[in-house]
């Protein structure tokens, strides 16, 4: 491991929680700092092509033009509705079940509701996450569908998040650039994809060898050309001996 005092800087954009990884890598490293900073995920490249950051968390897909890109995990889809909603007492909702209601966020989201909307969409602005719940708790009739993470992020005592069960999954990946030659990078990925301290890419552990079966002694086998020993009670001609009668 290499030591630098200068920081490395790790880019995540909201509802990813780096803190498993990086309460890793300061229990292995104390002697490089971690640089954390949370961001829009209209940012989550440009951290890194503009070097502001050395590894972002980022929601998938992404430009991978000049990246190496690593899947992670995927969140499943919440409708975040107003407490007064009726479908707010359910545990789980469905697209169908808000064919009625008003989709605040980006109907990109989720496309499946344009096609079973029974209402005609209003015109809503572009806004963040935090936007599109204040409008969700203000509203009637209103949802928007958000990851299950970013919902919680946002959680207001005026709205509830119920798990969209046909809703679009969100994955998330860890991005960086290619031409970053920082070994830091490589060690925090390895931290991220469950490789212990004592494991290293560059010294792999040997494989063992496999034993090989005991050779089992030859038999000795009969020299060519030896004479056979004749068996007992037979000729050399190879005639059965005539049976001797029984004396009177």
């Amino acid at each position: 491991m290499q030591d630098s005092s200068a920081p490395l800087a790790v880019a995540f954009v909201a509802g990813v929680s780096p803190d498993k990884w990086s309460k890793r890598w300061r229990e292995r490293y104390p002697e490089v700092p971690l640089e954390l900073r949370m961001i829009d995920t209209g940012e989550q490249r440009s951290v890194l092509t503009n070097g502001s950051a050395s590894l972002s968390f980022v929601r998938l897909p992404v430009d991978r033009d000049g990246l190496h890109v690593i899947p992670l995990y995927e969140e499943v889809s919440v409708a975040v509705l107003s407490v007064e909603d009726d479908l707010s007492l359910a545990e789980q909702v469905t697209v169908a079940e808000l064919a009625g209601h008003q989709l605040i966020n980006d109907p990109a989201d989720l496309p499946a509701w344009s096609e079973l909307a029974t209402v005609e969409r209003l015109p809503y602005p572009s806004m963040s996450p935090k936007d599109a719940v204040e409008v969700v708790a203000s509203s009637e009739g209103g949802f928007a569908v958000l990851p299950m993470s970013v919902a919680r992020l946002h959680h207001r005592k005026d709205v509830v998040a119920r798990e969209l069960t046909d809703g679009p999954l969100h994955p998330v990946g860890i991005a960086w650039r290619r031409d970053d030659e920082d070994p830091r990078i490589e060690t925090f990925i390895g931290i991220v994809r469950g490789r212990t301290a004592h494991s290293s890419r560059e010294t792999p552990t040997p494989a063992t060898p496999k034993k090989k079966a005991p050779v089992k002694p030859k038999q000795p086998t009969a020299k060519k050309g030896a004479a056979k020993k004749p068996a007992a009670g037979t000729r050399r001609t190879g005639k059965p001996a005539a049976k001797r009668g029984k004396r009177r």
